[in-house]
């Protein structure tokens, strides 16, 4: 009999400044039934309220909901409450479980979190990184995004937003913040938090981040001169190759980029049109971490070109260009070009 669960299990991250409403979403979210099969860990069990649809107390840390989903609270390490999931699934302990949420704490920077999944010898072997959903709050999100360099990494990382008590701000408000989160991260899809599934979250067991938008975003840079703004140095870029690129020579120079600026490199996003490959593959990468590259099946339309797009922190675009072309004209034989 197959197992209940991948070899990779997905991990997403739930995440949002301070008080933008994250755990109000998860606690819908987990009323969900296409929740059935996943695990939720949260940070604590009383701010998400689960007492109405509980359905049985595993242990101390774990229940059991009645959408079927696993909830477990983090107490300590997060890279240790999730071997202890491991553990416990492999040897029958909790019933089989084919992705794990993760809500992580409002001040946190994403890349930490993603990297522990990389980085720790055990996970590796059994979970992926899944997608980065990130609330934000109508009223509140615009001065957050002014004044907490965290708000901003974390939109910027993100696959998915949720804007959240829409009901409370003006249109205007929401409008302007939109604008502000289209800027900052021009292809992660923008979703209403009373409208948000977990379909169009991209919490499906298998459903993959969002690649690059079919028609990249232009050049923005969202300075907008005013005092002590902490993404006045944030800008989104695409960098657009006619000619099929050499997977080796982009690989080393990729991890150049990243080993001088990882820190600076909020997020790298494209799809690439290789020598000697038909379809396109796909790359992600937030600061150092990269993911395993994808290969898709098809072309998302006509447009045969590698377009890359960028989001970084005080670096100037005119760099990566520059060294990107140059990289390309080594890799490229005379005859190509």
């Amino acid at each position: 009999m197959a197992k209940a669960y991948p070899d990779f299990t997905p991990v997403n991250l739930i995440t949002g400044f301070l008080g933008s409403g994250k755990t109000t979403l998860l606690a819908r979210l987990l009323r969900e039934s296409q929740l059935k099969g996943a695990a939720v860990l949260i940070n604590e069990f009383g701010e998400v309220g689960l007492d109405h649809h509980l359905l049985e107390v595993v242990d101390d840390n774990i229940v059991l909901l009645q959408s079927g989903c696993l909830c477990c609270t983090i107490r300590g390490d997060l890279a240790e409450a999730m071997r202890g999931l491991l553990s416990k699934r492999e040897r029958g302990a909790i019933p089989p479980f084919d992705r794990l949420l993760v809500e992580s704490t409002g001040l946190a920077d994403p890349y930490p979190i993603l990297s522990t999944i990389r980085a720790d010898p055990v996970l590796c072997h059994h979970f992926r990184c899944g997608n980065v959903i990130v609330t934000v709050d109508a009223v509140n999100g615009r001065g957050q995004l002014g004044h907490h360099a965290e708000s901003v990494r974390q939109v910027a990382a993100a696959d998915r937003l949720a804007i959240t008590k829409t009901d409370l701000a003006e249109e205007t408000a929401t409008a302007e913040l939109t604008q502000r989160l289209r800027a900052l991260n021009p292809f992660a899809p923008i979703i209403s938090g009373d409208a948000a599934t977990v379909a169009n979250l991209g919490l499906s067991p298998k459903a993959e981040s969002t690649v690059v938008p079919i028609r990249p975003a232009p050049e923005i840079d969202v300075h907008d001169h005013t005092d002590h703004r902490h993404d006045s140095t944030i800008q989104s870029f695409v960098v657009t190759m006619d000619q099929p690129i050499d997977w080796t020579a982009f690989g080393v120079w990729l991890t150049m980029l990243l080993h001088r600026h990882g820190e600076k490199v909020l997020r790298v996003k494209g799809i690439l049109n290789l020598a000697g490959e038909a379809n396109p593959v796909a790359v992600h990468g937030v600061q150092r971490l990269v993911h395993p590259p994808v290969h898709m099946k098809r072309w998302p339309d006509a447009d045969r070109r590698s377009r890359v797009v960028f989001i970084v922190e005080d670096l100037d675009p005119a760099l990566i260009r520059r060294s990107l072309a140059t990289f390309n004209r080594i890799a490229t034989p005379v005859d190509a070009a």
